[in-house]
């Protein structure tokens, strides 16, 4: 197998758990708290990842100006279109409540919410290929992380898409076209970054980053903590534990 395909392969992977966390969130009867916490889980899971695996290889590669460059810029161009997505009616995308409103409330919220998903998964699935570019295998701590926390993504978002009344098609056309799109952003992580200097190549590592921990802050972690309260900073630290014996134990 050439290493674009592969690249887009171990995207697909980590994108079909969206689809899993949303069958499972539509197919049983999954309390909120229940929900919150596995989403408190995936959040310190990628908490740790960021920390352990993305950051530190966009330093070693690119040096302390190039990551600190892509991680502020990833941040704030994430953060700004997510202003313009929630001004659409996908604010509350992650939300596994009532708060999603529903097309007749909100209309054309089914598209920004649609765009929103696909905005919160697509810099994880180029790290997963940009993680391919300097040698011939994928960083396994990565794909996992990415894994587990993809799996709460689509359970919660999913949760909150089914009480507004969103329609089996647009649930699993969401999650199903995402979790392709995440093979195809893999292999464009690949392929387009491979021949750039390792400045380039760190700066994109820290921009996707900064774009997924300005995702956890924004939509994850409330979701976590309103229905977990005392308890989410326990299961985030948890998730960030797992995460980072991976980083030691497969690194």
């Amino acid at each position: 197998m050439t290493m674009p395909l592969l690249a887009g392969l171990w995207g697909l992977i980590a994108g079909a758990a969206l689809v899993l966390g949303s069958l499972i969130a539509y197919f049983f009867r999954i309390p909120r708290r229940v929900t919150a916490a596995v989403m408190a889980f995936g959040s310190g899971v990628l908490i740790s990842a960021l920390a352990f695996e993305l950051m530190d290889e966009a330093f070693q590669r690119g040096g302390m100006a190039a990551t600190a460059v892509g991680f502020l810029s990833g941040a704030a161009v994430y953060t700004a279109a997510n202003l313009v997505l929630a001004r659409l009616g996908a604010r509350h995308r992650k939300r596994s409540g009532e708060q999603q409103p529903s097309e007749q409330e909100d209309a054309g919220s089914g598209l920004a919410i649609a765009l929103g998903a696909l905005l919160d998964g697509i810099p994880e699935s180029i790290v997963i290929g940009l993680s391919m570019v300097e040698g011939s295998a994928v960083s396994l701590v990565t794909v996992i992380a990415i894994f587990l926390s993809n799996i709460p993504e689509g359970l919660s978002s999913t949760a909150g898409m089914k009480q507004s009344g969103r329609p089996a098609g647009y649930i699993f056309g969401v999650w199903g076209g995402i979790a392709l799109l995440s093979g195809v952003a893999a292999v464009l992580g690949y392929t387009v970054f491979r021949d750039f200097s390792p400045e380039v190549i760190a700066a994109t590592t820290a921009v996707a980053a900064g774009a997924i921990l300005a995702m956890l802050a924004d939509t994850m972690i409330p979701e976590a903590f309103e229905e977990t309260r005392d308890l989410a900073g326990l299961i985030t630290v948890a998730g960030f534990l797992v995460s980072f014996l991976l980083s030691k134990s497969l690194g």
